[in-house]
């Protein structure tokens, strides 16, 4: 990937996280004529972007978003520059600090942050400039105190939910196996988007006299170990909701529990895709779609954020790994009348 190099302090990042803003296609030139014009025909949009971590859920975020601001380009008439201005903060808070400051140095028209961790330091870095931020896969916008509330943010931020069903994917669970006494629970607690659909999970199974056991997790070293204790203490079930860090581990912990005969269940489609048994919720492609729909919306149509509702995408498609189902010797027909969607997936790193 082409990175460009933002500020002498940024190189100095760069050289250690090998991270940073800029083209992620070496053969792209750089836009330097790309001050937005009025809104119009002929108007260019400087479109800058900040992805929390390389992991399969926010990659196809940012693909769709992507493909989906040059349809809406053609179709306006306008362009919407985001080549130059990509970041991703590989999970580095300090990073992702550097990067919106940079980004709003270049007097970019939206910041569009990508996860919870990404969207609050842009609120933070536009709370005095007022710069429209258009947020994509925050699981509770009003719980992360991004907006006053969903229907009526309030301010200059709005955006795109993933917020998770977690009695959905638990109902799938217990339908699979009616028998379970014991499930894991698997999250980084740091993650804010973890912290309601973890407490909801502990009721709903506490409620139904299964015990819990949690494990938790900041770096993939943490999950690993995490991973080898739900295994050892012998957990017939773990459940993880939209958590970043486990996301972006799972490629090197779904062996452990498959090997166990234990199925994960998760939060996303993208957790399958990875190897997990089960992943529950958005389509992260539509999700990607609708946040540059939004953005187009505020930058083209003229829409406040403060006003226009956060959009939080339906439930109710379940993605299974058909690798990992037949590992653990499951069959996964009978829960396929519970879902709206259902799709079937092999162990890959990316969707294709």
């Amino acid at each position: 990937m082409k990175k460009r190099i933002v500020s002498v302090l940024m190189m100095m990042t760069m050289a250690i996280a090998m991270i940073g803003c800029g083209n992620k296609t070496a053969d792209n030139t750089s836009t330097e004529d790309s001050t937005a014009a009025e809104s119009g025909e002929g108007a260019v949009y400087k479109v800058g972007i900040i992805q929390y971590v390389d992991d399969a859920s926010l990659n196809q975020i940012v693909d769709n978003l992507e493909k989906q601001l040059d349809t809406l380009a053609k179709e306006k008439g306008v362009t919407f520059d985001y080549e130059d201005y990509y970041c991703n903060g590989q999970a580095d808070a300090t990073t992702i600090n550097q990067m919106a400051t940079e980004l709003i140095n270049d007097e970019v028209d939206v910041l569009v942050p990508i996860a919870t961790p990404t969207a609050m330091i842009c609120q933070s870095a536009t709370e005095e400039n007022q710069i429209p931020v258009i947020f994509a896969a925050v699981s509770d916008p009003e719980g992360a105190g991004l907006v006053a509330k969903n229907d009526a943010p309030g301010s200059n931020i709005t955006g795109t939910s993933d917020a998770l069903n977690t009695e959905a994917v638990l109902d799938l669970m217990l339908e699979q196996d009616r028998n379970l006494d014991k499930v894991g629970l698997l999250y980084d607690k740091s993650q804010d988007a973890s912290a309601t659909p973890i407490k909801d999970a502990k009721a709903y199974l506490e409620k139904a006299g299964i015990e819990v056991v949690e494990k938790t997790g900041t770096t993939n070293d943490e999950v690993m170990l995490a991973a080898d204790a739900l295994v050892a203490e012998g957990v017939e079930a773990v459940f993880t909701p939209t958590d970043n860090t486990i996301m972006t581990a799972e490629l090197s912990i779904y062996e452990k529990f498959a090997e166990a005969g234990i199925p994960h269940y998760c939060g996303a489609d993208s957790f399958a895709l990875n190897g997990a048994y089960l992943g529950y919720g958005v389509n992260y492609a539509t999700l990607g779609k609708e946040t540059a729909n939004m953005v187009a919306e505020v930058l083209v149509d003229g829409k406040e954020p403060a006003t226009l509702p956060v959009k939080t995408l339906d439930n109710g498609t379940a993605t299974v790994n058909t690798d990992t189902a037949a590992q653990i010797g499951y069959d996964y027909s009978k829960i396929k009348d519970m879902c709206d969607g259902f799709v079937e997936v092999q162990t890959s790193k990316e969707f294709e």
